[in-house]
């Protein structure tokens, strides 16, 4: 009596009839062409995803600039208001606004970069527009203040635009004759 293994067993279990491949090979197909469908699915869903996410970002980039370019304006108005009128009560009540946007971009963490005369250039915070030869700075730091710049908590959306002192005549002489 010849003794079957158990692979030699498992063998004559399995159904290879022709219908049997068939009907798996239909099961299989309908199976992959679904699988399809939801792999198309959930494609065109990540591409609508993403193109709502860079309108998104689109949109509140323009928003945040809008935002800034109304800060410059009120800047503007403010530090060129005539001295005759400086005093007026309308003139208070713009500065008002003025203190009262600023105190809102802080609570939204938008904060201002230092870029007041004689601080050094930073090319992380301040976008040089100018070199400018001076006496009373040295050179690399920051002479006059163009545009605001600010940042959100530790990430700057807009840097300030300076205009940087440049090396005097007489400092760039020495350097030549060493």
């Amino acid at each position: 009596m010849s003794q079957r293994t158990r692979a030699q067993e498992r063998i004559d279990e399995i159904d290879i009839s022709p219908t049997k491949l068939l009907a798996d090979i239909e099961r299989l197909t309908g199976e992959l062409e679904a699988s399809q469908a939801k792999a198309e699915e959930y494609l065109a869903g990540l591409q609508r995803e993403r193109a709502e996410f860079a309108n998104y970002r689109r949109r509140t980039a323009e928003e945040r600039e809008a935002i800034l370019a109304l800060a410059d304006d009120f800047d503007l108005a403010i530090e060129a208001r005539p001295e005759a009128i400086a005093a007026d009560p309308w003139v208070e009540g713009v500065a008002a606004i003025d203190r009262k946007l600023r105190a809102l971009l802080e609570s939204e963490g938008v904060k201002q970069i230092d870029a007041s005369p004689g601080t050094p250039f930073d090319p992380r915070e301040h976008e040089a527009i100018a070199t400018v030869p001076s006496a009373e700075h040295g050179e690399g730091e920051i002479v006059d203040e163009i545009r605001r710049g600010y940042r959100l908590r530790d990430r700057v959306v807009r840097p300030a635009l300076v205009a940087v002192a440049a090396p005097t005549s007489e400092a760039a002489d020495a350097t030549s004759i060493n």
